[in-house]
């Protein structure tokens, strides 16, 4: 990626980190206990997982060995999702905010990814707080679609094992806002931040996009349709 792209990936991170944190600060005590769109994760718990965007391998042990009962939680998903509710747990809330504040300007990522991960994190982590509350937070059709072409292209690597997998296989993927097209079959369309949603394992996401393709699986994966029309 040249260094003009890179710049521009992290001014995507940037602006969604600041948006996110924003949204945070406005929230009641309530809000921050409620489910998030991970399975099993408070607003809280993603909360505080975005304040680990930036660990190096040393980092990671050392919070292992300060908390040895995350070893009862073995593999990646165990110790991401262990890693979360350690920091969830021992910051206030205005320090986990100041702390998904201060990342902005930063350009360090986790040890064995990419800066596109850091990219994906910021857009999809800001929807599983926002989209459960029911509050607007806005994702630009750029940065979306980088993400997406990512998660698209890597869909059956090691780095696809942290999200649910979706039956997308035989699905054509358009975005309506942005020149974004995977896939064939029957047509998924709506938003790219909803098609980024859907790669990263967010049955949530149907109810904003529309498609035959769309409706097949709503009914495969059980969810009703959307109240109002997608768009």
């Amino acid at each position: 990626m040249a260094a003009a792209e890179l710049e521009s990936l992290w001014e995507g991170v940037d602006d969604q980190r600041e948006r996110t944190a924003r949204l945070l600060e406005g929230l009641a005590p309530e809000q921050w206990d409620a489910p998030s769109l991970c399975d099993g994760w408070t607003v809280r718990d993603v909360a505080a997982h975005l304040t680990l965007q930036a660990q190096t391998l040393g980092d990671l042990l050392g919070l292992v060995a300060r908390h040895p009962r995350m070893w009862r939680h073995p593999g990646l998903n165990g110790t991401i999702r262990e890693s979360a509710r350690v920091v969830a747990a021992e910051l206030a809330t205005d320090e986990v905010v100041a702390r998904v504040r201060a990342g902005i300007g930063s350009r360090r990522y986790n040890s064995f990814v990419t800066p596109l991960e850091t990219l994906t994190d910021a857009l999809v982590h800001g929807q599983d707080v926002a989209v459960p509350l029911g509050l607007p937070l806005a994702m630009h059709p750029g940065p979306s679609a980088l993400a997406a072409t990512r998660r698209w292209d890597t869909r059956r690597s090691w780095l696809a094992s942290v999200n649910r997998r979706l039956p997308l296989d035989g699905h054509r993927l358009r975005a309506t806002d942005v020149e974004w097209v995977r896939g064939d079959g029957p047509e998924v369309a709506g938003p790219v931040g909803a098609l980024l949603l859907l790669l990263t394992g967010r049955p949530a996401a149907l109810d904003r996009l529309a498609g035959d393709g769309a409706e097949a699986l709503r009914v495969r994966l059980g969810r009703p349709a959307p109240t109002t029309p997608a768009a």
